[in-house]
């Protein structure tokens, strides 16, 4: 029979850590990352995510068509879930003592994708699939920079390529399904109207 090993731990100095640089928040002693570096890795990827929901949300109101309804509605849960993505993002890099970059100046700089409108449907599809791919190998080496030395941060990235290679997936089906038979990506005659009207 194999003797268990137990789990021993030196509450007593968990303890003491724990009340000194109380001002430093999750962040412990224990933690064994370069921080700067993951705060700059982690802003890189919330400017990323920002520029895909900006780009999903063009083709959202952008496309048209006879194949349009079901698209857009695709673009538009596409741009939310990277939204939701962002504010995971931003959120991991305050827990780290970070600033969040939410600036508009150089976000396309700070960017891993980026921002194609595309001629037409089909063009918009294969723009956001060619950024789901940037997004996929970009989140793959950030994880293995990270690897154990910060699993939190680890953990939140695994999430967002799971959810980002579902999209290029969705985005890869939308592409087998329309084919060449994409519809023109220009706002329909009543949208120009109302606009006009406005």
């Amino acid at each position: 029979m194999a003797k268990t090993k137990p789990f021993v731990s030196d509450l007593e100095n968990i303890r003491k850590r724990a009340r000194q640089d109380i001002d430093k928040g999750a962040l412990t002693a224990g933690y064994r990352a370069d921080r700067s570096t993951v705060v700059k890795l982690l802003n890189h990827a919330l400017a990323t995510e920002i520029v895909c929901v900006l780009r999903y949300k063009y083709h959202y109101y952008m496309a048209s068509g006879i194949h349009s309804q079901a698209i857009k509605a695709e673009f538009l849960q596409h741009a939310n879930e990277e939204q939701g993505h962002a504010d995971q993002i931003a959120e991991r890099i305050t827990q780290l003592g970070g600033k969040p970059n939410l600036s508009p100046e150089g976000l396309l700089s700070r960017s891993h994708s980026d921002y194609v409108e595309g001629e037409d449907i089909v063009d918009m599809i294969k723009e956001d699939l060619v950024a789901e791919r940037i997004a996929i190998d970009s989140y793959r080496e950030m994880i293995a920079y990270v690897g154990a030395d910060d699993p939190t941060t680890r953990r939140v990235l695994e999430s967002i390529l799971a959810m980002e290679e579902e999209h290029a997936e969705d985005m890869n089906t939308l592409l087998e399904q329309l084919g060449k038979k994409g519809e023109p990506a220009k706002p329909s005659p009543a949208g120009k109207a109302a606009r006009k009207r406005g």
